[in-house]
């Protein structure tokens, strides 16, 4: 291969995926292709990777765990990337996988084979949304790294062409599997903090370092920050709060108002590290130092959501979670829990102490294997749920609504920022089913 492509370069060479008309963009999968074999003739299920970096990579690690699955293609622009990956297979005794590295759009030949059931898709985000649609339209089932698109028309695109290709979608959202939130989930489930009224969510996390590379040059992550305004990472935060609320099963999300505050963080950093007069210092970056956004549900629920990975601060600090209810509150800080019956007055209690009550039945099965992924055991489950909703035709647990709805927080954050903080309207990716499903 010659020269490696800028992220930017792929970025560029990628979004023709979705510059289609609305009509026709989710035209999707002959029906050959959508009654493609789920497995080949053993029972196995067949991966593609698209992007082995060091995120793809660990996916790569985990699936290479499960049994009845096997990766028969690898695609990434990176050769070492590649060559990494490509051993990562043949050492555990499986035949070589098919390699595409020949440019950004050398994907769409990974998805093009016969031999790929499911993509797993970990390249830099803003590429998630156009190799997703064009996966689903070659009739591979994809499982997305987060956030799973970056624009209104990305999202509406996930959804109409997995409507018209009938794939299974699921986004990779671990935060919604750590081990406490799965218990409040659990909780609410069943009746502990009756109606809810308010949640809060944030991701406050110091990471100026990875937006720039060795020289000064931007990652796609700085590339995001110079370009773009408002919450630019929304779906770790928002995950486990939407699932507790019910958000496209029992309610949506109506509005959104953001503000944010002006950029100092970033460039400031740029010029302690790299010095005042190198290039880096000189970018001007477009988002702010802390995006935060209230969000207005259906059912008169309000959430409050912040992003900030730029301001200068301590790890680990890095999600944050709390739930009002009638009958119960929630504080992930100490990871507190007050319920009303229950509790001594004005009383926290630690969440634990109800854990034998309310642990959620994965983590009671799971719980050794689990405990040694990363995020708190989180990276254990989401692929093992994609591999189970293809197997018995069941709904993602994550899905394209889910997917379309946390993502959207990140263009609709920055239409909120430049109305001069005015309330946008947020659209209902379910086109009103959310009222007939269940939670």
């Amino acid at each position: 291969m010659g020269a490696i492509l800028t992220r930017r370069e792929m970025v560029c060479a990628t979004a023709a995926a979705l510059t289609v008309p609305a009509a026709s963009r989710a035209a999707g999968a002959s029906e050959k292709s959508k009654q493609s074999a789920e497995t080949d003739a053993s029972g196995v299920l067949r991966f593609g990777f698209i992007g082995v970096g060091g995120r793809g990579t660990y996916l790569l690690r985990l699936l290479l765990q499960i049994p009845n699955v096997r990766v028969t293609a690898v695609c990434d622009i990176n050769e070492a990337n590649l060559n990494r990956a490509l051993k990562m297979a043949t050492d555990k005794g499986e035949p070589r996988p098919a390699a595409f590295s020949k440019g950004p759009t050398d994907y769409r030949r990974l998805c093009a084979l016969d031999i790929v059931d499911a993509v797993v898709i970990a390249t830099p985000v803003p590429l998630h949304a156009p190799m997703a649609v064009e996966a689903m339209r070659a009739g591979k089932h994809v499982f997305s790294e987060v956030a799973a698109a970056t624009t209104l028309d990305d999202c509406w695109a996930l959804v109409e062409t997995k409507e018209k290709t009938g794939r299974t979608y699921m986004m990779a959202e671990n935060m919604c599997y750590m081990r406490p939130n799965m218990q409040i989930l659990t909780m609410v489930q069943r009746g502990v903090f009756g109606e809810c009224t308010y949640a809060e969510c944030g991701y406050v996390h110091d990471c100026r370092n990875i937006k720039f590379n060795a020289d000064g040059t931007l990652t796609w992550r700085g590339e995001m920050a110079r370009d773009m305004i408002g919450n630019l990472y929304p779906t770790h935060q928002f995950g486990p709060v939407a699932q507790w609320l019910g958000i496209n099963r029992t309610d949506r999300l109506v509005s959104l108002v953001a503000m944010t505050t002006r950029q100092m963080a970033l460039e400031r950093y740029a010029a302690n590290r790299f010095g005042k007069d190198h290039p880096a210092a000189k970018i001007k970056f477009a988002v702010g130092d802390s995006t935060s956004a209230l969000i207005q549900t259906a059912n008169g629920v309000v959430i409050d959501i912040r992003y900030d990975t730029l301001s200068a601060r301590p790890h680990p600090t890095t999600n944050y979670y709390a739930l009002q209810g009638a009958s119960a509150s929630y504080d992930s800080d100490g990871q507190k829990i007050w319920i009303e019956g229950r509790s001594k007055e004005n009383t926290w209690e630690t969440l634990d102490k109800y854990a034998e009550e309310f642990d959620h039945p994965m983590w009671r099965e799971y719980e050794s294997d689990a405990a040694k992924t990363q995020h708190g055991g989180g990276d254990f489950f989401p692929l093992r749920e994609f591999i189970h909703a293809i197997r018995t035709g069941a709904r993602a647990p994550v899905d394209v609504y889910d997917a379309a709805t946390w993502s959207a927080i990140m263009p609709l954050t920055a239409a909120s920022i430049q109305a001069k903080n005015q309330p946008v309207e947020v659209p209902d990716f379910t086109r009103g089913q959310w009222k007939n499903w269940k939670a």
